[in-house]
């Protein structure tokens, strides 16, 4: 962004070269870029110095550095939920047999933070690591649901309301409308929103006080299953979410003696 000068464009080329998932050439980063040609190159420049990206003189190409993924590694540990949440998914995972997203918002947009597969995969867009919709995605709209309101009007005013499928929500009066019905009844369900075929329900992931930390669900394929039986898993998402929620709490928002002792 332009109020991030110059760090806010370093990072816009980070993102440009990590979009491509495969070294890429000069050339292509300069057909996608915003920037001139000289202000790209002394970006990537700047950026290979610092071990951000790495640079194959042989095939010359840029990729994500050694360094990029070290901090990576660090925010991974240090700010998602997988770490706390992997045996929770897997188990979840093992006792439903379907595919189950662990997510985080991000800029307003759902990050896959962790998946497991089905055990019949069934090939959709979502994948660790990943961002998508949030306006049309079970996990999204989880979280979008429990945002205090300044944070929520924020947040659908970034939403593109692209028509993925025919079920798509395409405007923020009918969005806030289904997030009412998911504060209601306390999870959320992607009905061939973001991608024909594929249905999902989800639970947002709360801490005690109700600060929403991430949304976690089980997703299916309209070719095995409907809602009726994927929704028989509801209990189990909710019990995982709460889960996560209690052991992120302890270890990220401890509790302090003070507020123990004023409670009492």
């Amino acid at each position: 962004m332009a109020g991030d000068g110059t760090i806010g464009k370093a990072c816009d080329v980070l993102e440009q070269v990590a979009a491509f998932q495969r070294p890429v050439r000069f050339g292509e980063l300069l057909d996608s870029s915003d920037f001139p040609k000289a202000s790209l190159y002394r970006f990537l420049q700047s950026l290979t110095n610092q071990g951000m990206l790495s640079y194959d003189p042989d095939r010359q190409t840029y990729s994500p550095g050694l360094r990029l993924v070290r901090l990576a590694h660090s925010a991974w540990t240090q700010s998602s939920l997988a770490p706390i949440a992997r045996p929770i998914l897997d188990m979840l995972s093992v006792e439903t047999g379907e595919t189950v997203h662990l997510a985080q918002l991000d800029a307003s947009q759902v990050l896959y933070v962790d998946k497991r597969n089905a055990k019949n995969p069934v090939e959709m867009y979502s994948e660790a690591g990943k961002v998508g919709p949030a306006y049309c995605t079970g996990v999204g709209k989880a979280m979008l649901a429990y945002l205090d309101e300044g944070r929520l009007q924020k947040a659908i005013s970034l939403q593109s309301f692209h028509r993925f499928t025919d079920h798509t929500l395409t405007s923020a009066d009918v969005l806030r409308a289904d997030l009412e019905l998911i504060r209601n009844r306390g999870y959320a369900v992607d009905d061939e929103e973001h991608e024909p075929g594929i249905i999902c329900i989800a639970c947002p992931i709360l801490t005690s006080g109700g600060r929403m930390l991430g949304a976690i669900s089980v997703t299916g394929s309209t070719e095995r299953m409907g809602f009726e039986q994927l929704e028989k898993w509801v209990p189990r998402v909710r019990q995982a979410a709460e889960r996560i929620g209690a052991e992120a709490q302890a270890w990220r928002f401890p509790e302090s003696r003070e507020n123990r002792m004023q409670a009492s």
